[in-house]
């Protein structure tokens, strides 16, 4: 492993605002050796750029996970900008799109698993996993799925082989390695994970490579010379004395563990069919005896067998029950975690062991699986924290269960550079109709060209005051979760054009609407506590208007509820603290200034097949034609660094290539 790249943030910005406490104290906590630690950085303070200064000061491997892709997306295109020497890996589902196999006994329906894989995620995967075996300097954005299975870490470590100068070259052996290695030979158009040979010279395209691959010469025999070459140039790159080869892909298992493998998958088989036996089961012995053997059949003769995750305990030699491997055992043992926006990340680590085993719970009682598909599972919260050392967790809301482990300490910044306040918080009681008072706040809002977000309770009320507002001539739509990636794209770009004033929808959060246009946001029933009233959603919606300098929120109310007070209060000591700031160091605020980018044309830009039509029905070929071009689009901004935009693009490809998946279903 590379040891001496130190990491180094390339940037022309400085620590500022609290800022330079925090890392400070989060640097202190980690020398004393704290398990966990809490950052409660308010929406806007520039959580990643603490972050970044905290690795860049300890100098530590670095797991960075968040609960949706986007979001990774996101912090993956930042620290990638702020660590340019550095490995910065992204490390997410390798699906566009998921349908897990699941049986339903009351109607004895089987679903067949389902998948549409997405290659170049699938390299990244592959380039995460080798940079960690690699480089010591290596940062991992992650979402859930790095506490999904992976193969064991000494078996994909043995796979792995170094090419030197001046050693024996035999072609044959080069190549029987790769095959193992899950690399495939293409003697025309090299891609990632790839090889091919010509006469004396040998190519090599790793998975792990930025841009480039490896050509080697070979002389009588011997290896001559190692080349990085550029591969849209051609040019010369590096030339190397020797070079180490990852497998192709983080699921790679040898010929010896492969064979032991099918031996005892034949003993669980005999094992399990004797139980059917016993307990007077011959469909449930029948199905699993045809279904299993298919599976053996295929591992004798390719190595390989759909649903090969199944059997993973099997190629991992591990007990029943046993902790399955995961991404974050390629990490060293001092490695440094952050979990971001915690408050949501947690709980969603916590709960995807319990939907994976009652779901394939069924397939095993009923003979669809053997009882070690159970093994091939994501891990218990348990397992998860028994695998760090130091963890960061950053929230603008911290949870329950980080703030229990830190006994309610924790690290605040809360301070914007941009000197922007928390934004006001009105209260306003239902003794008249809210709504007349709504408007009347709207319509000076307009008048200032700003725009207007509300939240209603239910989406009966949601789609009820769209209509009302429409009716008094309102520029206003309504947004809700069942609207589809490609609509909601053209909806927030409408909202920030100003061909809407305002959007309606009962939980704007995770709507991804942080627009620097919206001045105001109006709670209606703010008082009525549960899930979308409750103290962490509340601030999480007043932090929406943070990005404005006339931000505001109303709320209301019949009364005043604990979950309220407790938004009114903090945002009221948070404000202080920031005026203060910005009195102090002479800082005006100013709303954010963004960029207001076009959404995404599905086929091309001349209006062929414009938006509208695609929402309506497209032919076959149509969607063909724009899921081509979207895929374009998507590689095309990866490869630019706009990741926020990749993963856009991949949200409306995702749902195209379903209503395509759908069309030839029919």
């Amino acid at each position: 492993m590379i040891d001496n790249i130190p990491f180094k943030i390339h940037s022309k910005f400085k620590p500022t605002g609290d800022q330079p406490q925090a890392i400070e104290q989060l640097i202190t906590g980690l020398q004393e050796n704290k398990k966990w630690q809490v950052l409660l950085g308010a929406t806007g303070t520039g959580k990643t750029f603490t972050m970044a200064n905290i690795i860049e000061k300890v100098q530590r491997t670095t797991m960075v996970i968040v609960h949706n892709k986007t979001l990774a997306a996101q912090l993956y295109g930042e620290l990638k900008e702020l660590f340019p020497e550095n490995r910065v890996e992204y490390f997410i589902s390798n699906f566009d799109f998921y349908q897990p196999e699941a049986y339903i006994p009351k109607t004895d329906t089987y679903i067949e698993k389902q998948v549409v894989m997405n290659e170049e995620i699938e390299m990244m995967r592959a380039s995460a996993v080798n940079s960690l075996l690699e480089r010591k300097d290596t940062i991992v954005v992650c979402s859930v799925a790095s506490i999904y299975g992976l193969s064991d870490p000494d078996e994909y470590r043995n796979l792995a082989f170094t090419i030197h100068v001046h050693e024996p070259f035999d072609p044959k052996q080069i190549a029987a390695k790769l095959v193992l290695a899950q690399y495939k030979y293409n003697n025309f158009n090299l891609k990632p994970g790839e090889f091919h040979s010509k006469g004396e010279v040998f190519e090599i395209y790793p998975p792990s490579s930025d841009g480039y691959f490896i050509r080697i010469y070979a002389d009588f025999d011997e290896v001559d010379e190692i080349d990085l070459i550029k591969e849209t140039t051609g040019e010369v790159l590096h030339r190397v004395d020797y070079y180490p080869i990852f497998p192709a892909h983080e699921h790679a298992s040898g010929t010896n563990r492969v064979k032991r493998a099918i031996k005892t998958i034949r003993e669980e088989l005999i094992e399990r069919l004797k139980y059917f036996d016993e307990n007077n089961k011959p469909l449930e012995a029948e199905r699993l005896k045809m279904r299993t053997e298919q599976d053996l059949d295929a591992l004798e003769e390719f190595g390989y067998c759909a649903g090969i995750e199944n059997y993973a305990r099997h190629f991992d030699l591990r007990k029943e029950g046993e902790t399955p491997y995961t991404l974050l055992d390629y990490f060293p043992k001092d490695f440094l975690l952050f979990i971001d926006e915690s408050h949501v990340t947690i709980p969603q680590i916590s709960g995807m062991y319990n939907g994976d085993h009652a779901r394939k719970q069924v397939l095993v009682d009923y003979g669809f699986r053997l009882p070690s598909a159970l093994d091939n599972r994501p891990l218990k919260l348990e397992e998860f924290v028994s695998k760090i050392n130091n963890v960061i967790c950053t929230s603008a809301t911290p949870g329950n269960y980080e703030l229990n482990e830190t006994n309610n300490e924790y690290v605040e910044q809360i301070i914007r550079p941009t000197g922007l306040l928390d934004p006001l918080i009105e209260v306003k009681y239902n003794t008249n109709n809210p709504i007349y008072d709504l408007m009347e706040e709207i319509k000076e809002r307009i008048k200032n060209n700003e725009r207007i977000l509300v939240l209603t309770l239910t989406i009966r009320d949601a789609k009820n005051l769209t209509d009302f507002l429409k009716e008094h001539n309102f520029k206003v739509c309504y947004i809700q979760h069942e609207i589809l990636t490609l609509e909601r794209t053209e909806i927030i770009y409408k909202l920030r054009k100003g061909i809407y004033d305002i959007v309606v929808g009962i939980n704007l959060l995770r709507e991804g609407l942080d627009i620097p246009e919206v001045s105001l946001i109006a709670i209606l029933d703010a008082d009525k506590e549960g899930f979308l009233r409750s103290t962490t959603s509340l601030t999480q919606i007043v932090g929406r208007a943070a990005r404005n300098e006339h931000g505001k929120v109303i709320m209301y109310c019949d009364k005043i509820s604990d979950a309220m007070q407790k938004t009114i209060d903090e945002t009221k000591r948070r404000r202080e603290i920031q005026e203060r700031y910005n009195k102090e160091n002479n800082i005006i605020p100013h709303t954010i200034i963004k960029e207001i980018l076009p959404p995404v044309h599905m086929i091309d830009n001349e209006g062929k097949v414009t938006k509208k039509k695609s929402e309506a029905k497209l032919t076959r070929k149509e969607l063909e034609q724009a899921i081509s071009k979207l895929s374009k689009e998507m590689l095309k901004a990866s490869k630019d660094l706009d990741f926020e935009k990749a993963a856009q693009l991949r949200d409306q490809l995702f749902e195209l290539k379903v209503q395509l998946g759908d069309m030839i279903k029919k």
